[in-house]
């Protein structure tokens, strides 16, 4: 007796295959292609289907030049938020030294 299993596919499944055609391109993609792989790393993937196109031999380079380009980079309301949390530091240290 054989006993069989299957598994359906589920959207995760479908929309992590989109992403690795996508991946297997970079860096000849549109910008909304570009957007919408940001979308999926940013909102929609899991810990796990990120570690698997990383890992992925085939991908691996894509990934990283992806990451590199678009995910690690600070946007410009995280730029200012940390130039305005510095210059609160630095205006902190200052007021400190003339009080001392």
């Amino acid at each position: 007796m054989t006993i069989q299993t299957s598994r359906a596919a589920s959207p995760g499944d479908e929309r992590r295959t989109q992403a690795e055609a996508l991946l297997a391109r970079y860096p000849e993609l549109s910008q909304s292609e570009i957007d919408d792989l940001r979308r999926w790393f940013g909102k929609e993937a899991t810990a796990l289907e990120t570690a698997i196109l990383a890992g992925d031999e085939r991908l691996g380079g894509a990934y990283q030049q992806f990451r590199k380009d678009h995910l690690d980079r600070l946007s410009a309301l995280e730029k200012g938020i940390a130039t305005v949390i510095g210059v609160l530091l630095i205006a902190g240290l200052a007021a400190l030294a003339i009080m001392l």
